[in-house]
């Protein structure tokens, strides 16, 4: 099997990556997104995103002609798809649109011997989804699902190879990750598992890579982020039974830590990104009588930024017209992705309820649309903030943030940058 020609559709923080690991291999890639700027960007050699090490890795793999960016997909021997995976409504339903929209847009380009991989984090269930919504457009080529069990065993070989194979990646560390992180690849049958390995050991140069069933990728991916999900959740709640109780909950865990067998996560004001704020409801979605746990820990950092503003709220009830510096945006600390973030849904709630909000985000250079409407809110740099707050609130803990002195501020920590 050779695949000389990758495709990767969705270019954001998974799929812009991938596209250039994959490129300064040597590969060709062809790049696909829907966003025209994004697309533009790509082919100056420049990026959209905040990630170390990529905008070089770009610039490189754009000047070397091995990366190209196309605002419609293009023919390829691979197809890797990383598009996002929302939930919509009050029971988290699966959102599969954008994997069916990418799924029916490349298949008039499939030829025998295509793969196609799914790495966008999904539901049980999705890679089958995605390669029936394929053989719907493509009815003249068999896809694994077509085969039968002798066949599977028998390692018959469908025209179109399919497989799932979730990213493992850390955001500000996923250069490094996409080429040393094990990969679990699971195809819909033996010979797709197979294909999508040849694929992912062109640049998976450290990690391995771990044949496995779709369904099994699937899951695995969803279980690790609930992992994190209910472990979060239990320093989270923790974090509130000692503020009740006037403990120190950073110095309680410190102690707690010391026991040989214990590793209590840190708390913050919540949980989020696109992934383990998003992944454990495909499970409890599926489960809902089974994941009690899983869903007891997604109600609990759910509730965390409530709490959170609540507290921030009750301090400066006494001041009349306070202004509140809120330090931190993005979900996580020195990235300046916001998908899915507590910090900035505390920010934009303190914000139409009329408060004066000076918001503080080293990694972006201007507030997001939403906050358009909201002249009462205004991306500051730390100093002005500092000076003109009434209250600090630490949402994330940002590097920039560490230098703060609570002995000098009216301040509330709530992620233990000081």
């Amino acid at each position: 099997m050779k695949f000389e020609t990758i495709s990767v559709i969705g270019l954001g923080y998974i799929g812009l990556p991938t596209a250039a690991v994959i490129a300064s291999n040597g590969i060709r890639v062809k790049g696909v997104d829907v966003n025209q700027h994004v697309v533009d960007t790509i082919n100056q050699g420049k990026i959209h995103i905040v990630e170390p090490g990529l905008e070089e890795l770009v610039k490189c793999a754009v000047a070397d002609g091995n990366l190209t960016a196309h605002i419609e997909p293009q023919a390829a021997d691979a197809f890797l798809i990383a598009v996002p995976t929302p939930f919509k409504g009050a029971d988290h339903q699966p959102d599969l649109k954008y994997i069916e929209s990418a799924a029916r847009a490349l298949a008039p380009l499939l030829e025998r011997g295509n793969l196609v991989v799914l790495e966008s984090t999904s539901p049980v269930g999705a890679t089958e989804k995605m390669a029936a919504w394929l053989s719907e457009a493509r009815p003249d080529l068999t896809f694994p699902q077509h085969l039968s069990e002798e066949d599977k065993i028998a390692d018959f070989k469908p025209d179109i190879f399919v497989a799932h194979c979730p990213e493992r990646v850390l955001p500000g560390q996923v250069i490094r990750e996409l080429v040393d992180n094990d990969r679990i690849i699971g195809g819909m049958d033996n010979m797709s598992t197979l294909a999508a390995t040849t694929v992912y050991k062109s640049f998976v140069h450290k990690g391995n890579c771990i044949a496995t069933k779709a369904r099994t990728a699937e899951m695995a991916k969803l279980t690790e982020n609930a992992s994190r999900d209910v472990q979060i959740a239990f320093a989270n709640e923790l974090s509130m039974i000692c503020d009740k109780q006037g403990i120190d909950v950073w110095e309680l865990i410190e102690l707690a830590n010391l026991h040989p067998r214990v590793n209590i996560l840190q708390p913050g004001a919540g949980v989020g990104g696109h992934c383990i704020a998003v992944d454990p409801w495909f499970i409890v979605n599926s489960n809902p009588e089974e994941a009690k746990i899983i869903h007891q820990a997604r109600n609990t950092n759910d509730h965390k930024p409530v709490w959170v503003q609540e507290k921030i709220e009750a301090a400066v009830k006494h001041i009349t017209k306070p202004k509140i510096a809120c330090l931190g945006l993005a979900f996580k600390p020195n990235i300046d992705d916001l998908r899915e973030s507590p910090a900035l849904d505390i920010t934009q709630n303190l914000g139409l309820k009329g408060y004066d909000i000076l918001a503080v985000e080293p990694n972006i250079e201007a507030l997001p649309a939403k906050f358009e409407s909201l002249e009462n809110v205004k991306l500051v740099d730390l100093k002005t903030a500092v000076a003109e707050a009434d209250l600090v609130a630490v949402l994330v803990k940002h590097q920039e943030f560490l230098v703060l002195n609570a002995k000098d501020l009216n301040i509330l920590d709530f992620v233990s940058a000081i």
